[in-house]
């Protein structure tokens, strides 16, 4: 049965990439619509893996999956990707495209399998990098961008493919700290503005405090507990999770939590 007022739905799902390995064990995770949740774990805690499910690249070994009741499953490749969006890491392009050309990648779900693109996927596509500032170098090669421009861009391409969830892996794991800044500002805004629902796996706990509604913490591939960050981003929870000692505490001017690792558990 399906959660009150959940978009995506996990349920009891396992995975394995081979007999030896079982890298999720009976997951269940529950996505409100309008909700930023964020997914904690260290390497190896499944992570990457529950995205990939998620976004339909692999299939369960048991359990379901669920987008407003519809099997993931039973959604065409094309259907699933006008639901869900993914904004990877990193993005390389073999060809050199301009910075437009990839936002308006996003728009191939939406058109037939010989269909070019017409002046109403331009204008969505010249949008969506309004809305993430990303417009000024539309022409630009986007071998040519920065990081940040980068991952501006592919997460444009997202939003230009009007999908009901973003899925967003390491979003600033390769950026300074000026990009990270910027873009957690960015999607924090697209939320609070457009109510786009996003999942996020990160390391950066203090990204996750600033940005996430919720927080599911994942250890050795199964949930070790989901709710509201205040009551998940606990010192208790990082240490079973991390086996670090750490101070977690409001700050006044942020008005989120921040961890501050002190050390290793019982050191």
């Amino acid at each position: 049965m399906q959660t009150a007022n959940a978009l995506l739905e996990v349920t009891a799902v396992s995975f394995a990439y081979d007999r030896t390995r079982t890298v999720l064990d009976n997951v269940s995770v529950s996505l409100r619509r309008g909700t930023i949740l964020g997914l904690l774990g260290p390497n190896g805690s499944g992570k990457t893996t529950l995205l990939r499910l998620l976004s339909g690249t692999i299939v369960p070994a048991s359990g379901r999956i669920t987008i407003d009741g519809t099997p993931l499953a039973a959604l065409p490749r094309r259907a699933l990707a006008r639901r869900i969006a993914v904004v990877p890491q990193e993005t390389h392009s073999a060809f050199d495209f301009s910075a437009l050309e990839i936002v308006l990648m996003g728009r191939y779900p939406h058109l037939s399998a010989l269909e070019l693109e017409g002046a109403a996927d331009v204008a969505i596509a010249r949008e969506a990098m309004r809305a993430t500032g990303t417009d000024t170098f539309a022409t630009r090669p986007f071998a040519t961008l920065s990081g940040g421009e980068k991952q501006r861009v592919v997460i444009a391409s997202a939003l230009a493919q009007a999908s009901d969830v973003l899925l967003l892996d390491e979003p600033t794991a390769s950026l300074d700290l000026g990009y990270q800044f910027e873009v957690a500002s960015l999607l924090r805004r697209l939320n609070r503005e457009r109510e786009t629902t996003m999942i996020v796996s990160t390391h950066d706990l203090n990204l996750a405090a600033a940005l996430c509604s919720e927080l599911v913490l994942l250890h050795r591939g199964r949930v070790l507990t989901q709710g509201t960050v205040e009551t998940v981003l606990t010192a208790a929870n990082i240490r079973v999770l991390y086996g670090i000692d750490a101070d977690v505490s409001m700050h006044a001017r942020a008005n989120h939590l921040t961890v501050v690792p002190l050390g290793r558990g019982g050191a």
